[in-house]
């Protein structure tokens, strides 16, 4: 909490402050709206408020629309600053199964249950990788090892999430999390290095992070963690090979606590509005995003069972 605290007071008093207060003038949303992406440019978070920008306006649903980046603890810093916008309808910010985790892991100060959540729009799914000549070929190769030497066979990830499947992976073969060698990297490319230059042996990561060194040949892809195969891509799922981990990195639209039922109502038109769009389902198809949208009181039972499980899971990594 106190490494937390420091980070947070650094972050949230310097220029993120005030790009975001000054990003927007009223409250009226489809007149000025900030999207704000709690990490910073070219990441998962990123790429989905960027894509929602371009689909609001070529749409013309938003007259004016700009992305904000509030990058820090794993994406907890943002949710901080926009638990202090109350009622401000035209500030967005989108969350993701990384961000639940990042809340649990820090003992975070704020959670969901200090915002508004709006939508849940997409998700998308980690890959078990390797090197292309490793001598796991499969799925069951690389779990035989792991059970056999766990310190042997050490993984590495781009995230949080990430970790979080290696980790369920671990509990469904059977495997103590707790000997779980795992090196944190900062993105796809980094894991990836790490598989090729040998640092480790394993990487579970978004599928969209690796597909190009998998098309490449550089990697072999051992399994999916979806509950079914996604279209177009030949790939088992962990399921299917006997591993029950479909853990989904998925993406919510949250708005600041205090708005109005109104507030919301509009809200949640505008983001249905803009998933409906062709800019924003092309974006579906090339990010290989499944569409999963919710909202309601179905999304609040949803998301409280998700934060249970996610808790559950982080533990596992303490």
């Amino acid at each position: 909490m106190a490494i937390y605290a420091a980070f947070a007071a650094l972050v949230i008093g310097a220029a993120a402050f005030f790009s975001v207060t000054s990003a927007s003038g009223g409250s009226d949303i489809r007149a000025n709206l900030t999207l704000i992406a709690p990490a910073g440019p070219g990441g998962g978070w990123d790429t989905f408020q960027r894509e929602s920008q371009q689909a609001m306006r070529a749409n013309k649903l938003v007259n004016n629309v700009q992305v904000v980046n509030i990058p820090g603890a794993a994406g907890t810093i943002a949710l901080g600053k926009l638990t202090t916008m109350g009622g401000q309808p035209n500030k967005l910010m989108v969350s993701g199964t990384g961000l639940v985790a990042g809340v649990a892991q820090l003992d975070a100060p704020v959670d969901h249950g200090d915002a508004t959540p709006i939508a849940r729009v997409v998700e998308e799914y980690d890959v078990v990788v390797v090197k292309a000549d490793s001598p796991y070929r499969t799925l069951d190769d690389l779990v035989t090892a792991w059970k056999q030497d766990p310190a042997k066979v050490s993984w590495t990830g781009g995230g949080t999430f990430d970790q979080l499947v290696s980790t369920d992976l671990a509990l469904k073969a059977g495997i103590d999390p707790g000997a779980l060698t795992y090196i944190p990297k900062s993105g796809g490319g980094e894991a990836t290095t790490a598989l090729l230059n040998g640092t480790a042996v394993a990487a579970t990561s978004g599928y969209m992070d690796m597909a190009d060194q998998i098309e490449a040949g550089r990697l072999r892809a051992l399994g999916l963690a979806a509950p079914q195969r996604l279209p177009g891509v030949d790939i088992p799922t962990l399921t299917e090979q006997g591993y029950e981990t479909t853990l989904a990195n998925w993406r919510m639209v949250v708005a600041p606590p205090g708005i109005t039922a109104k507030q919301k109502s509009d809200i949640v038109d505008l983001v249905t509005a803009t998933v409906a769009t062709p800019e924003w389902k092309s974006a579906q198809q090339r990010n290989r995003w499944t569409p999963v949208f919710l909202t309601g009181p179905e999304l609040d039972s949803w998301l409280a069972q998700e934060e249970k499980r996610i808790a559950a899971l982080v533990e596992e990594l303490k």
